[in-house]
């Protein structure tokens, strides 16, 4: 990859910013705790796995730059940062995981300011390069799912982008590609906020792996007309028994594949896991903005004062999913069991 979604610099956080793709590349500097809080909670910076990187090295920097010498009010201060991490966005699991992981880090450090500014600098980077190493797992993993001549299907962006780097549901396409097969890429464009038409095409360009934009609605036409093969979608939170949430109109491909019978893969970390949930219907939703779907862009299309009904996520039920692919393998239904085998391995 030619570019970095994320970068520790040491006294500030280098994000690429994603709204801004493909027409600028632009990254952040972010030097504080709020910066790479904002950037999660615009989507400057999005992706499961990503949010994950960028909220530990934002609580890491908001350490670093906290000028308190008592442990008790250091605490509080970090404690603030906490907080503030917990409530840029609610859906994707790996947000959660990375914050509680950093607050055991801390919580063992506390006492000591000096120490603890070090292990949470040493956590977040490590979370990095875990994700770096996991995703690359993933592709090599699952890229015998894609054969050569493949027609694949994607949704949203779960690439690099999404990603310390590689991506999960790219890393496939990624890895298979770098072992030679030949195939096509299909990328829905992902309404409202087209991270498909906009980064997955940008990305799978700068890759020089062939790729065809359509629209939403066209993927179900696509499939009757027989150019798909398989599709490959990211998750941004799993629960016990496979249920999944991923980008909306994830769902509305599920349906569709089950009636063209063709495979439907969900492609995630086991970090993406919420063993605590045991169906999908408790997954807490995303509600956005009304001007995601009345504009694109800065450009209204649709009538000044129409109600607007924006889920950022829909959930796919288990039993539409053929199979989910992670580092520790692609496991299969019934998920409730293969999930439990891999949670403890």
């Amino acid at each position: 990859m030619n570019f970095k979604t994320i970068e520790w610099r040491g006294d500030h956080i280098r994000i690429l910013d994603q709204r801004r793709l493909p027409l600028q590349v632009r990254y952040l500097v972010c030097e504080n705790a709020s910066s790479v809080a904002r950037a999660i909670k615009s989507m400057a910076i999005r992706g499961a796995p990503a949010i994950g990187v960028a909220a530990a090295m934002g609580i890491a920097i908001g350490a670093k730059k906290i000028r308190i010498d008592h442990p008790e009010r250091f605490k509080q201060e970090m404690e603030k940062i906490f907080q503030q991490m917990a409530q840029t966005r609610p859906t994707a699991v790996n947000l959660f995981w990375a914050i509680e992981r950093m607050k055991r880090v801390f919580e063992e450090s506390s006492r000591d300011i000096k120490r603890a500014k070090v292990r949470l600098e040493e956590e977040a980077l490590k979370i990095y390069k875990e994700d770096l190493e996991i995703n690359r797992t993933i592709g090599e993993v699952g890229k015998r799912l894609i054969q050569d001549g493949s027609g694949i299907l994607t949704h949203c962006n779960a690439g690099a982008l999404a990603t310390a780097g590689y991506g999960t549901a790219l890393s496939l396409i990624y890895a298979a590609w770098e072992e030679g097969k030949k195939f096509h890429v299909y990328v829905d464009e992902t309404r409202p906020m087209l991270q498909g038409a906009r980064l997955t095409a940008w990305e799978l360009s700068q890759a020089h792996i062939p790729l065809t934009v359509i629209t939403d609605n066209m993927a179900g036409w696509l499939m009757k007309e027989g150019k798909i093969d398989l599709i490959l979608v990211g998750a941004d939170r799993i629960a016990r028994n496979g249920d999944t949430a991923n980008k909306i109109g994830t769902y509305s491909l599920a349906v569709l594949a089950r009636y063209h019978r063709i495979p439907f893969y969900v492609i995630a970390p086991t970090s993406t896991i919420d063993w605590k949930l045991p169906r999908g219907e408790t997954i807490p939703i995303e509600k956005r903005g009304g001007e995601e779907v009345t504009h694109i862009g800065s450009k209204r299309v649709a009538p000044e004062g129409v109600e607007v009904y924006n889920p950022a996520f829909d959930i796919t039920p288990n039993q539409l999913i053929q199979a989910i692919v992670t580092e520790k393998g692609i496991l299969y239904r019934p998920f409730q069991e293969s999930l439990k085998r891999i949670q403890t391995s």
